[in-house]
């Protein structure tokens, strides 16, 4: 394509969202209700989906070793445990580290347990962790069938539970922003249509007097393209500040809890983009989708 010809449809783009101001706006409203929606869908779901990952992350394996296991037999049991499959870590806990970690995670309540540091009655213990959290249960099992194994410990019930409840969530999750998407394309493709219908004299008067199909097509291609794009900037101007905010507020709440939401950089720029084009992409499958029908003279 020639220069001139590409800047003639870019002209002709930019005159027509002046002329029909008001179906402009009307299309740039459509997209940007529907992807403040999408871009407040997925910030939840990626949250969601981060969350259950830390959740599922703490998941692990204490596999309590017997007391009449001698030293010397310690080191072969946890080279088997490192050879049993989807393990991807073997870390041994002594006995007093296992009482000093019950002591804090109690708080104030744990002092009562301090005079117990002469005659310790927890065993020593290995903390095995999993290469994927939903593996826990079968490793737990094979772990389980080892000699000087006095008891295997992985929250069983609870964290089946759990895997279940985070799996529902970002299936959930999922579907929600592909509904959104397609209802988005219905919406804008819609609105975008009547801005198209109410230029189909031009357009058939273009077809009449030898106007090429692909001719005819540029300015409302380009034309698609910027209001999507311009639909996109309050989402995301929304979605940047007010996540922003939202990460400092909430985050503040969580200082003594072990999961957090995720970082605002660079997650709000990845969103913003993929929103620039979703936009983008929406207005020119719209416009061609729409025009299509009145090239047929």
């Amino acid at each position: 394509m020639k220069t001139r010809t590409l800047k003639r449809h870019f002209t002709e783009a930019f005159k027509s969202l002046g002329r029909n101001g008001w179906m402009s706006f009307a299309s740039v409203s459509a997209v940007t209700v529907t992807l403040l929606l999408v871009g407040v869908f997925l910030v939840v779901l990626l949250n969601l989906n981060h969350l259950a990952s830390q959740i599922e992350g703490d998941v692990e394996i204490r596999a309590y070793i017997d007391r009449t296991t001698k030293q010397t037999e310690y080191a072969d049991l946890q080279q088997k445990m490192e050879q049993v499959p989807h393990v991807n870590e073997v870390k041994f806990q002594s006995k007093e580290d296992g009482l000093k970690e019950l002591i804090k995670s109690l708080g104030d309540e744990g002092k009562a347990f301090s005079s117990l540091k002469k005659e310790n009655p927890l065993p020593d213990a290995y903390i095995i962790k999993t290469k994927k959290p939903q593996d826990t249960a079968s490793v737990a099992s094979e772990i389980e069938k080892f000699d000087h194994i006095k008891k295997v410990d992985y929250g069983q019930g609870t964290v089946e539970k759990l895997f279940k409840v985070t799996g529902a969530a970002r299936n959930v999750g999922i579907v929600l922003i592909v509904g959104l998407i397609f209802t988005a394309m219905f919406l804008i493709s819609n609105t975008i249509k009547l801005t198209i219908v109410s230029r189909r004299k031009e357009i058939e008067i273009m077809k009449l007097v030898g106007a090429t199909n692909g001719f005819i097509r540029w300015p409302f291609f380009i034309e698609g393209f910027v209001l999507g794009v311009m639909g996109a900037i309050v989402p995301i101007l929304v979605i940047v500040f007010g996540y922003e905010f939202l990460h400092g507020s909430v985050n503040n709440q969580l200082d003594t809890v072990f999961v957090r939401l995720l970082p605002v950089y660079p997650m709000v720029l990845q969103l913003s983009a993929l929103l620039a084009i979703i936009g983008g992409l929406i207005g020119v499958w719209g416009s061609i989708s729409s025009v299509r029908k009145f090239l047929k003279v």
